[in-house]
């Protein structure tokens, strides 16, 4: 009798196992094809001599390049961009090398990303304009403006993978890479993650402190969710987000003091990617830059991104205004 209230008790449990393994299984195939849905549409693709670059358009006014970061693609560029939109820019966020629909060349470098986003500045016949380089976009961005500067009208570096003296050397912490390897070839284990073991996520590729989340507003947290959600599927980013963990690992010193455009930078002290000491050295060596540092925040300036919105729009809006011819009376 024992015996077999013994097996009746194992097959419920492997039963209930099997019903519990279906159900996350289901929750993830609902949330994959959400996430799969969304990239989708909304993007068109450019044929230029630097190959197809995937973009996508939002917003009326003054247009404004956007250069996603690393795990992005023109949807992280979109959704970085929202309050730039809503302020009444026009944005163009392209998918970088690597990143869903644009292909990985041979030569992926910072350099052939400057000169691929003058080709897609030519294929939607735009002169000049603000330059918002994001993070692993930094390098780019920057060059972009060193290589071809009379194609940017001003520079924003927000949260830049950048140089600074002494970093050269320096590799990212052991589990960023473990968390890299275990991750990047499938989504569902990456998604897997983002349910179970979400602080580390925080800390390796979102390098934002879990303290900073927890202590964000109900809007900030959101939004950090949301960032992290749309990671996925990071099957379709895989290649790029490969290639800027390399390009990262080794950023030499650009030629600051050559640039002679408005430019601003911002970034939190205690953002795990080091940025903050990196973005201030860039700034300090580009003729008339701002540098604006907060505390806390972390990689996705938890708790100051509204801060952070209201300086990027009204250093654009400044920008425009010395740029536009003032009209006759």
């Amino acid at each position: 009798m024992a015996r077999r209230s013994s097996r009746i008790a194992l097959a419920l449990v492997v039963m209930a196992g099997i019903v519990g393994a279906l159900a996350i299984y289901r929750d993830y195939r609902q949330e994959i094809g959400a996430e799969r849905a969304r990239i989708a549409s909304g993007s068109q693709i450019a044929m230029t001599p630097c190959g197809p670059i995937e973009y996508a358009v939002r917003g009326g006014g003054p247009p404004v390049l956007l250069i996603h970061g690393a795990g992005g693609g023109f949807d992280q560029g979109l959704e970085l961009a929202r309050p730039l939109v809503d302020n009444g820019f026009r944005v163009i966020a392209m998918s970088r090398f690597g990143y869903l629909r644009t292909p990985l060349p041979q030569d992926a470098s910072p350099e052939a990303q400057a000169d691929a986003h003058t080709c897609l500045l030519n294929a939607l016949n735009l002169d000049r304009v603000p330059v918002v380089g994001g993070s692993a976009g930094a390098p780019s961005a920057m060059l972009l403006c060193l290589r071809h500067p009379e194609r940017c009208l001003a520079m924003v570096l927000l949260f830049p993978i950048a140089f600074a003296p002494g970093d050269t050397a320096k590799q990212p912490p052991r589990l960023f890479w473990f968390v890299i390897r275990t991750t990047l070839h499938s989504d569902f284990l990456y998604w897997t993650a983002s349910k179970l073991v979400r602080g580390t996520l925080f800390k390796t590729i979102l390098a934002t402190p879990p303290d900073d989340f927890r202590n964000a507003p109900q809007e900030e947290r959101a939004r950090a969710l949301e960032i992290m959600r749309h990671i996925l599927p990071i099957s379709e980013r895989e290649k790029g987000i490969w290639n800027d963990a390399a390009i990262s690992t080794s950023i030499p010193r650009y030629d600051l003091e050559k640039l002679r455009i408005p430019t601003i930078v911002i970034s939190a002290k205690d953002d795990l990617y080091g940025t903050y000491r990196k973005g201030r050295y860039t700034a300090e060596h580009i003729s008339g830059a701002r540098f604006v540092g907060y505390a806390t925040g972390g990689h996705l300036l938890l708790g100051h991104w509204e801060e952070a919105c209201v300086e990027l729009s009204r250093f654009l809006r400044q920008t425009e205004s010395r740029t536009t011819p003032s009209k006759a009376k």
